[in-house]
């Protein structure tokens, strides 16, 4: 009997990653056979930091763009690949750098905190860079009563719930965590009445109401590592579910079905394969904008450590 086609494309990835030095950064809510190639699996933060010690002469970042572009401003002398260069970020689109200039003028002073869910554009107009795994900690560590908080409101009112500053938010969203409403989270309980839930805190605020924990998805692995409970609901993308099963096969995960991101489904292994091949779809970022967003973020690491 013959090899599958994946176990081909996984073999021809492993062939030239090892030709290229490369490194495969993938993010959790990619498709399964892609995480299983993963040489680093995590969350944003996680990801970042890979980036920035990685010795590999080339990324190849499966996730979305600004990822990718967070990775070419931590190695800015590497080669950084994304397999698919359509895979964008809707929420990330819903703030520019024009916009956000005009947004500050109407705030003075005070200081801009972007999630990294933004382009490299925003984030050169930014003071410092979050992410979900440490928002609350970055907000809190400022030296300002004030904030403004781009691009997700969501996240950024859950950040306010946890803080004293005022927390100026910027009306951005994530469709995929949108998606999920309380009526999905109280039938989940109903089915799974011994479960625990854990949602991302980029669900609307009715939604984390109803939850046991407000996590990111690095989080998410920590808890389903350490928690005694046997089931957990997941309110995330559906991709998390994944690996939480695998690393935890005595305890049973429950997607929220409804909550699946097109752009991160978009890179296979094929993908992968091919962009190694070609060396294709390649990140670039204009200088100046790199210099003055590369300081954003590593302000954030800094503040993390």
């Amino acid at each position: 009997m013959g090899k599958s086609e994946t176990e081909l494309l996984t073999e021809s990835i492993e062939r030239l990653k090892h030709e290229r030095g490369a490194v495969l950064l993938v993010h959790n809510y990619q498709i399964p056979e892609v995480q299983d190639i993963a040489d680093f699996l995590g969350d944003s933060l996680e990801l970042s930091r890979m980036a920035a010690e990685t010795d590999a002469e080339v990324i190849v970042f499966c996730g979305v763009h600004f990822m990718a572009e967070t990775a070419k401003l931590l190695s800015p002398e590497r080669t950084v690949l994304i397999p698919d260069a359509s895979a964008g970020c809707p929420m990330a689109d819903m703030v520019d750098p024009v916009s956000l200039r005009e947004f500050k003028a109407k705030h003075p002073g005070v200081p801009v905190v972007a999630y990294v869910n933004t382009s490299a554009a925003t984030k050169a107009e930014a003071d410092i860079c979050c992410t979900s795994a440490n928002a609350i900690d970055i907000v809190n560590g400022l030296d300002s009563d004030e904030v403004i908080f781009v691009p997700d409101c969501h996240l950024g009112s859950h950040v306010q719930e946890r803080s004293d500053k005022r927390v100026i938010l910027w009306e951005g969203w994530c469709p995929t965590h949108v998606k999920i409403l309380p009526e999905h989270i109280q039938q989940a309980r109903e089915a799974h009445p011994e479960a625990v839930v854990i949602v991302h805190g980029e669900c609307p605020a009715p939604v984390r109401a109803l939850a046991d924990e407000v996590l990111s998805t690095g989080g998410m692995v920590r808890f389903a590592k350490q928690t005694s409970a046997k089931e957990i609901i997941v309110g995330t993308e559906s991709g998390m579910v994944y690996r939480l099963q695998k690393e935890n096969p005595d305890k049973v995960f429950h997607s929220i079905h409804i909550a699946v991101c097109p752009n991160m489904k978009k890179i296979t292994l094929r993908k992968v394969a091919e962009s190694l091949e070609k060396m294709q779809f390649e990140v670039d970022i204009d200088h100046d904008i790199a210099q003055r967003a590369r300081g954003s973020v590593e302000r954030m690491l800094q503040a993390s450590r």
